[in-house]
């Protein structure tokens, strides 16, 4: 481990040359990535850190392996993404995760930093959505079906005994006589411990991973491992953690907006925006964003986002829960003082709700300086508001009311029907927007010309839609089974559910399309393969074997058109469950009872089909999320999706699953940074799959100084394939090509076969290619003397078995000129 204050005051050390491994997705063990069972951790702990092969914790002379090549080290941190079961309940913030995707996903817009502003309190918008929808859905669960209607109706309650101190009096019988829970608003306010405990849930989640991620500062410009380092504000800490953690006290200067621009305080000159000399968030200095100091550290955003999500989801409660007892205290004779609280109450909560709004859309993410001052006024203040408003509720619909009796569905139904709507408006308006975007610097190789991230915050939207109205009908079918004692959830959510089929039968016919296509290029790539070999004996099934691992790997490549369709096809249904839901105010077997019995049976067996098809899905979901994190082969095999999504910071959603990446990248940085500055030597760091994107972004990271001393070995890399196409902005061609300006150099490898990894294609015609010639896969086609048995099909694994990784690293650590040690800092790592 690196002793503190190693560097400047001590001669160097005897290693000058080190490779730094940065595995992919699925994780693997520090002894397979070093190739050697006895490994040391150097510096880290039990959820990330580094390793080395036990010999070499003594250095060997000239910093060479005795092996051959130099001194390895390898950086595990597959603790942050997998763990023990429990993290499974994770997926069920699919929703979130997917929509904070959007966020990053805009097109590239050089000076048009009011669009991209605008762009970012779309997604925001969209977010709080669906943490509305979320809770909306938990109170029509709740509040609905179990409170209102089940222990309204005294059939539904003998069904359920458990429900029996909830039955409400005999027809007939003298006020009173039902149990003291029996009364409407008191069953309400006790159901509405579930939605409320969910919030709670969700909020204490965000709070605990804070902790584990959000938390770690970034690499400094300047980092002085010497002693305590000023913060942002140019306030030294002394290592208590209790007060570091909080900030400063005051707040000190002007405040960056969305993307770094300092406002000064000024209404009229924040309204017009920034001048002509305010800087660009697309015009950074390197390419891309992730070069900015306060990148990867979201806290400050997590915090507001977090406060106003929570205040949102309890105000959701507190509008369930109030507004069938306002309804009834404002009939004609009722008592003064609970109508005036009837009105009192819900303009309160509508006066929280803008301010809810107002903090969402007020401010986005502050990357040009490691921000550490935290809104801690508001952060406690919202969400504490909402709560009292939550309690003030919960008392006036507990509250005594003779004569109250709760029938059919609870008031508020139209409420998921606006709530739709206005995830459909936000969902075009973001489309439009990204499409202004992209017109400004069209990228053919972007995904879905400029909207993707329009299509994948529709479909988290429909994500949370489905799973809401099917979780509904699933209960309202277990409450009541005959169909006939309980008026059943709301009817769109009904026609939400029943939209299922459909969406999975379009689902089949392009999963034909895409084998047919798929077999066709295999047929196409065994005529290819032939004429690779000359001169060996052909053999057919070898032949095939590797024709069809080419011509599966090309499927990645046809994402966009699977989510354009999927996307067309989620705006078609969910426009027709809303026109159905809003003209019939039936469900979909009720709208067609009179019609055709074809048509009949057709809505009779989506409805029930959708239903059954959403609660095997939510089973399905969290077995196969438990054992992705428990199982290495099916993690590999699901595991390139979530960890994508979990790649990028919190920036829209923060009850999303925790950026695993704020806490890797100033991993690697700091480590890169002190062993540079400590021996002078050269450093290759090695990525392969998703390290390699981590590899990247902690490059980024880093002084220039220390930048020109790395090289970059990538294999079985995204970087182009997967977030080029789909984060252009931080991504794309000119972002790379900067990369590749900035470090030493870079070398990419690949293979036909491989499904996720690809060419970097890095437009720079100044510099040697950044892509080596597509790697053979198998290493033989038959049986030769230096592979006397058939050489396997690899893919995307084992890159380092292939001569040509050896090969390559040797070249890098060639071209890389080796420094002198100096004894201070280098002056370049200033600025």
């Amino acid at each position: 481990m690196d002793p503190p204050g190693g560097g400047a005051d001590r001669p160097a050390a005897p290693e000058t040359d080190l490779e730094l491994l940065v595995h992919g997705v699925g994780g693997t063990t520090p002894e397979r990535m070093l190739g050697d069972p006895r490994t040391v951790r150097v510096t880290g702990d039990d959820t990330a850190a580094v390793f080395r092969r036990a010999e070499d914790t003594e250095a060997a002379p000239g910093g060479r392996d005795p092996r051959g090549g130099p001194v390895r080290e390898a950086y595990v941190w597959c603790n942050l993404t997998s763990g023990d079961g429990s993290r499974a309940l994770w997926l069920l913030l699919l929703p979130f995760m997917v929509v904070n995707l959007a966020h990053w996903m805009r097109p590239a817009a050089p000076s048009r930093p009011r669009t991209v502003r605008l762009y970012g309190l779309l997604v925001r918008l969209a977010a709080l959505t669906l943490t509305v929808l979320l809770v909306a859905a938990a109170c029509e669960v709740a509040l609905d079906l179990v409170a209102w209607q089940c222990a309204g109706a005294r059939a539904c309650v003998r069904r359920h005994s458990w429900l029996g101190f909830l039955e409400p009096a005999a027809p007939g019988a003298p006020a009173g006589s039902g149990g003291w829970w029996s009364a409407p608003g008191r069953r309400l306010a006790l159901a509405a411990v579930l939605p409320v405990a969910l919030t709670g849930l969700l909020w204490y989640l965000s709070h605990r991973t804070w902790r584990a991620y959000e938390s770690h500062q970034p690499l400094s410009p300047e980092p002085d491992i010497h002693g305590p380092e000023p913060d942002a504000h140019g306030v030294e800490r002394d290592g208590d953690p209790e007060r570091d953690a909080h900030g400063p006290e005051r707040d000190d200067g002007p405040e960056p907006d969305a993307h770094g621009v300092e406002r000064d305080g000024d209404p009229e000159r924040d309204a017009r925006g920034p001048g002509p000399d305010a800087q660009d968030p697309e015009r950074d200095a390197h390419g891309s964003a992730l070069v900015r100091p306060g990148f990867w550290y979201g806290r400050r955003l997590v915090a507001r986002l977090r406060a106003a999500h929570t205040a949102a989801g309890l105000l959701t409660v507190a509008a369930a829960v109030t507004t069938p007892a306002a309804r009834f205290d404002h009939r004609p004779g009722g008592p003064q003082v609970l109508d005036l609280l009837g009105w009192l109450l819900p303009a309160a909560l509508l006066g929280c709700g803008a301010a809810v709004v107002a903090v969402v859309c007020r401010r986005g993410r502050s990357e040009n300086r490691l921000d550490q001052r935290l809104d801690r006024h508001l952060v406690r203040v919202l969400p504490l508001a909402a709560l009292a408003l939550l309690l003030l509720g919960l008392l006036y619909a507990g509250w005594s009311r003779p004569g109250w009796r709760s029938a059919g569905r609870l008031p508020g139904d139209p409420a998921f029907g606006a709530l739709m709507l206005a995830q459909g408006l936000i969902v075009v308006t973001l489309a439009a927007v990204a499409r202004d975007l992209y017109r400004r610097r069209p990228d053919p190789r972007a995904g879905m010309r400029g909207l993707g991230g329009p299509a994948v915050a529709l479909l988290a939207c429909a994500l949370g839609g489905v799973i809401s109205g099917g979780v509904a009908q699933r209960v309202a079918d277990w409450l009541d089974g005959t169909r006939a004692l309980l008026a059943g959830p709301p009817v769109l959510l009904t026609w939400q559910a029943s939209a299922i089929p459909s969406l999975l039968a379009v689902l089949l016919l392009l999963t034909a399309g895409l084998a047919l296509r798929t077999a066709r290029l295999a047929r196409a790539e065994r005529e290819r393969i032939r004429h690779e070999h000359p001169g060996e004996p052909e053999d057919p099934s070898r032949t095939r074997a590797i024709a069809h691992a080419r011509a599966m790997a090309t499927l990645t490549d046809r994402a966009p058109l699977v989510v354009a369709v999927l996307t067309a096809t989620t705006l078609v249904l969910g426009a027709a469950a809303l026109a159905g839901a809003l003209a019939t105010r039936k469900t979909p077997d009720g709208a067609a009872h009179r019609a055709d019995h074809l048509v009949q049976a057709v809505a009779e067996t989506s409805q029930a089909l959708g239903s059954w098809l959403v609660g095997l899905g939510f089973l399905l979901f969290v077995t196969w999320g438990r054992r992705a994190y428990k199982d290495a082969s099916a993690r590999r095999t699901i595991g390139i999706l979530w960890d994508v999504g979990t790649f990028w910071p919190r920036a829209a959603h923060p009850f999303a699953p925790p950026c695993y990446a704020e806490r890797a990248v100033p991993d690697l940085a700091w480590r890169m940074e002190t062993w540079t500055r400590r021996t002078g030597g050269r450093l290759v760091l090695s990525g392969h799959s998703q390290g390699s994107v981590l590899a990247a972004a902690a490059a980024w990271q880093l002084p220039p100084s220390v930048r020109r001393r790395v090289a970059l070995l990538t294999y079985g890399s995204p970087l182009e394939r997967l977030y080029g196409r789909w984060f252009p902005a931080h991504f794309g061609p000119p972002a790379l090509a900067a990369l590749h300006h900035d470090i030493a150099c870079w070398r990419n490898l690949y293979r036909r076969t491989d499904p996720i990894g690809g060419p970097v294609r890095v437009p720079d015609d100044a510099s040697p290619d950044v892509d080596h010639e597509p790697l053979p896969d198998p290493l033989a086609y038959g049986r030769t003397l230096d592979h006397p048995l058939p050489a396997p099909i690899l893919g995307h694994s084992d890159y380092q078995s292939d001569p040509a990784f050896t090969r390559e690293r040797a070249r890098l650590l060639a071209r890389l000129c080796p420094e002198v040690p100096g004894q201070r800092p280098d002056p370049d790592t200033r600025g």
